[in-house]
């Protein structure tokens, strides 16, 4: 799978997660962009790209992604 696809199945489940199909996201988009992205909906993202890409986040990864362009990295060298 390659960067591209995995950010548009990132930016689906996003628009899923929000109800909002024109939410168009970047690397640099984090938390503070949406207001609806809380503790508890950084939980259901997660876990929902964790079933997506059938990974596991490790406690560490979950403290250290801070935006889009992390969740996607991190979701590259899982993939790999």
């Amino acid at each position: 799978m390659n960067e591209q696809q995995i950010f548009d199945t990132v930016q689906t489940i996003f628009r899923e997660n929000f109800d909002d199909d024109s939410l168009i996201l970047t690397r640099e988009t984090s938390p503070e962009d949406i207001e609806e992205w809380d503790s508890l909906e950084q939980i259901n993202l997660l876990t929902s790209i964790e079933k997506q890409f059938c990974i596991k986040f490790t406690l560490e990864d979950v403290r250290s992604l801070s935006n889009i362009g992390d969740i996607l990295d991190r979701i590259a060298q899982l993939c790999i």
